[in-house]
């Protein structure tokens, strides 16, 4: 029992030190306001006492809506932090707690780099170099509509696709678990043969308790065939309220129910704490200033991606400009490598020409530490809807991608990771639909084979846009991707009839290939809440 006492007293000081470590760091990023011209006046009022400084400072944070802007950024800080180690856990357990699935990401990493260093050697291209005056002044002009520009891109390739990377999660396994000789009912099913705890569907129900039958929801009651006044009029009331009140926290439990499309980019800022100050459009422009001086090897995987994907989507084709300006500034943005503090991956480095090996001369590479796959385009284009400034739009992306993107390429134990969504997705299979599951795995369909493109681009470019806006308000809302694989289970049992019927993987795919005109709350809410448990 003392043990237990003594754990506890850990961890809450594990707690306290995280607390403290995100004020810090927001007072090291802009937040330190007190020494502002405003404040100091403030502080010189001849009526401020010592004894009472304590409740002036507090009532001064009040009046001066400061209050508010500093839980705001708690609660966002809060959002992204991992949740405390134990204080004696060593520093990679902040990262990723196993060690094979450490292991297994700094395989799939140094793969990952040699395909783009065979790629420079094949082309005899530098990974960064100076882009001459002349290149520089015609970029700069035509910033603005890069997507009339035809470079030939044909030599160049995607370093990797989602199903490259789903071959690599298929061949993950704990070396501490012992399968025994004779196949199981969970080990010779699934494709993900790692033992991760993963909900059930009463743990979900209770998770995503909002999305019950009972409760209002945009996607839903905000159809043509149910009277306004029954639900949108007053969600939609309520949702101008917690925007005057610029609350957070109030905005993320709002979401839950999906945002008004009026209100969505507002409320969404909000949740992710964006408010696009002058100093953050002069950091755009330093990004954009870095594209225009240097090129970069991924500027044309980012130029081929775009070209391969949103370019060709019914939807998106129309934000070609804003996904090259974003992007080529996401790959020089530094700041984003912060989130390798509590991501599994670890940047790539690439050294000076001439100095390899030689750790002074070592650089990220690309800056930002992301090398970009095929698709990564469309996280940012559903974006694009919402956001026509171009630096508001960029810093959502980023925050989205350094919040939940970045789980969906990496290998992790993580309950938002990649893995266990496969995991998650293939267990609510087996359970409730369990005929399905062993005929299409009879036929060589493995249902995840057809799911995994959607869950890794989080159903962008597979869903219309009004629907996968919906989705995604819903992951802001939970601040979690799991709704992904209980979409993607969804999708598979309000299509099973016709599934049940195919006898190849390529017909499973033709049944499954168009989901433009699904309705994602529906979905949710039947494979949640009318499934019998």
């Amino acid at each position: 029992m003392k043990n237990t006492g003594k754990n506890q007293s850990e961890l809450s000081l594990s707690a306290s030190l995280q607390r403290i470590t995100i004020l810090s760091q927001l007072l090291h990023s802009g937040h330190d306001f007190i020494m502002s011209e405003e404040h100091e006046i403030s502080l010189h009022n001849p009526e401020i006492k010592l004894e009472s400084l304590k409740e002036d400072i507090k009532d001064f944070l009040k009046t001066s809506g400061w209050e508010k802007k500093l839980q705001n950024a708690v609660y966002s800080e809060l959002n992204v932090f991992p949740s405390p180690c134990h204080p004696a856990a060593p520093p990679e357990h902040m990262k990723e707690p196993l060690a094979y699935m450490r292991k297994a990401q700094g395989s799939w990493e140094k793969r990952i780099l040699k395909s783009l260093n065979s790629m420079c050697t094949e082309l005899s291209i530098p990974l960064a170099q100076k882009r001459p005056a002349s290149e520089q002044k015609e970029l700069l002009n035509k910033w603005n509509e890069m997507g009339t520009d035809e470079p030939d891109l044909s030599l160049f390739r995607p370093v990797y696709a989602p199903k490259d990377f789903l071959e690599v999660l298929m061949n993950l396994r704990n070396p501490n678990y012992e399968n025994g000789e004779q196949p199981s009912f969970r080990n010779h099913l699934g494709l993900i043969q790692v033992p991760l705890k993963v909900k059930d569907i009463p743990e979900l129900k209770e998770d995503f308790s909002e999305l019950d039958l009972n409760i209002g929801q945009l996607g839903i009651d905000d159809s043509a065939q149910v009277p306004p006044e029954f639900f949108e009029n007053e969600h939609v009331r309520i949702g101008q309220k917690v925007l005057a009140e610029q609350d957070s926290a109030a905005a993320q439990q709002y979401v839950r129910q999906g945002c008004p499309t009026a209100l969505r980019a507002d409320l969404w800022a909000l949740i992710l704490n964006i408010s696009n100050q002058p100093e953050d459009i002069l950091y755009y422009e330093q990004l954009k200033s870095n594209v225009i001086q240097h090129d970069l090897l991924v500027d044309s995987l980012i130029y081929k991606d775009v070209k391969l994907t949103a370019s060709n989507d019914d939807y998106y084709f129309v934000f070609e400009d804003y996904l090259y300006q974003v992007l080529l500034c996401f790959s020089r943005d530094t700041s984003v490598l912060e989130h390798f503090a509590y991501s599994s991956a670890t940047p790539p480095k690439s050294y000076i020409q001439g100095k390899l090996g030689i750790e002074e001369y070592a650089v990220f590479y690309p800056p930002n530490g992301v090398i970009p796959f095929h698709g990564f385009s469309m996280y940012v284009a559903p974006l694009c809807f919402l956001y026509h400034e171009p630096s508001k739009l960029y810093q959502i992306f980023r925050e989205m991608y350094v919040r939940f993107f970045f789980r969906l390429h990496s290998i992790s134990s993580h309950p938002s990771g990649i893995v266990s969504l496969c995991l998650l997705f293939e267990t609510l299979l087996q359970t409730h639909l369990p005929q399905l599951f062993y005929h299409l795995r009879e036929i060589g369909a493995q249902p995840l084979r057809i799911s995994f493109k959607w869950m890794v681009r989080a159903f962008s470019g597979y869903l219309a846009t009004d629907q996968l806006l919906l989705l995604w308000d819903r992951i802001l809302g939970y601040n979690s991707l799991e709704i992904l694989a209980v979409l993607a289970a969804a999708v598979f049992a309000f299509r099973a009839v016709n599934l049940m019927e195919v006898t190849s993987l390529a017909a499973a795919e033709a049944v499954l290939a168009d989901l433009s005109t699904l309705k994602v709350m529906p979905l949710l809410q039947i494979f949640l809440f009318a499934t019998v448990t």
